[in-house]
């Protein structure tokens, strides 16, 4: 009995939080910006990556706004004020994940009709994000060279839960003798889908990405 109650608690939690994205999805739509759920584990480069986007579409007069989540701290928020990108810091205290209660309370801070694109940076981890939708029109993945090749093999479920998936830091897999190609093999195997090699140092594959997050 006492599973049970557990099983029920669980998809309560799940339910409410499809129920909250389905409301920040609405919200985020009506205002006319295009959303994205920025996954991947602590020093992938979600941040430096956002940065570098926020960059190349400033050069075309698109608005990007980001959440930054995070356990504790600001330090990822300021990274992205300082490098001029609106920006909200989203703490979470506990949870290894942000939810889309979080979200929205974090989206009130923001002027959405001064924005055109908005990033929502996850807290660093593989795991827990993927069962937590936050009302987002993407879910993007990024892992690194510098995490090894077992990535996608050791974390399939959150591959599964993105739409788009990155590999970064691709001018460093020489000197951490990482077959990127053995990842991006990975990947297809599980998704069906091609793997974005990108590095956010030298510009490589960023435009793509772009593309493929249909910014």
């Amino acid at each position: 009995m006492h599973k049970i109650t557990e099983i029920g608690m669980e998809l309560d939690v799940l339910g409410e939080n499809k129920r909250l994205a389905e409301a920040n999805h609405a919200l985020l739509r009506e205002n006319n910006v295009r959303s994205i759920d920025v996954m991947g584990s602590i020093g992938a480069g979600k941040t430096a990556l956002l940065i570098r986007i926020a960059e190349r579409l400033a050069e075309r007069n698109v608005r990007v706004a980001a959440v930054a989540g995070d356990v504790t701290g600001d330090d990822d928020f300021a990274r992205l004020k300082d490098a001029g990108v609106k920006a909200v810091n989203c703490n979470t205290g506990h949870e290894c994940h942000l939810d889309a209660h979080l979200v929205d309370h974090a989206i009130e801070h923001l002027s959405l009709e001064e924005v055109d694109v908005l990033f929502i940076e996850n807290v660093g981890n593989l795991v827990c994000p993927s069962d937590f939708p936050l009302g987002t029109d993407l879910r993007l993945v990024l892992i690194s060279v510098t995490e090894g090749d077992d990535m996608v093999r050791k974390h399939p479920d959150i591959f599964h839960a993105a739409d788009v998936a990155a590999i970064n830091k691709v001018d460093l897999a020489g000197y951490m003798e990482v077959d990127v190609q053995r990842i991006a093999d990975d990947y297809r195997r599980i998704t069906g889908k091609d793997l974005h090699a990108v590095s956010v140092k030298t510009g490589e594959g960023i435009d793509g990405l772009i593309a493929a997050l249909g910014i």
